[in-house]
């Protein structure tokens, strides 16, 4: 009985490592582009260089590049800098389709959150 407990905590603990290192690891952006379907609508998290930056007024973006490619994060929170090392993880959407070529995104996590706590709050005053 003893060792079958033992073995069972012991199956439920690598069980829970490997989701958490599940959640550490980082999706190769040419994966994401080689296969939309399997990552349209789905969350992922990325890791890579930011390569260029973008913000005007309430559209911001930036290009990480992990050495397999490059995708466009569209974000509500403040910008990397440029050559900023930066993990990101965030909903992969399809923002242009044309023939054979196709824009895919990474919308941010973050910001959603806190602004519908902030409504909320907002409406319970």
């Amino acid at each position: 009985m003893r060792r079958r407990l033992g073995l069972l905590i012991t199956g439920g603990f690598f069980l829970a490592t490997l989701t958490a290192c599940g959640a550490l690891i980082s999706t190769p952006i040419e994966q994401i582009k080689t296969n939309p379907r399997q990552y349209t609508d789905k969350r992922v998290k990325i890791s890579g260089t930011v390569t260029e930056t973008f913000s005007l007024l309430v559209l911001k973006y930036f290009l990480i590049n992990d050495g397999t490619g490059e995708m466009y994060v569209v974000t509500k929170k403040s910008m990397p800098a440029k050559g900023e090392k930066i993990k990101v993880t965030g909903t992969v959407r399809d923002a242009f389709s044309l023939g054979e070529t196709q824009l895919l995104v990474l919308l941010e996590d973050g910001e959603d959150a806190r602004y519908r706590l902030l409504m909320k709050y907002l409406q319970d005053q």
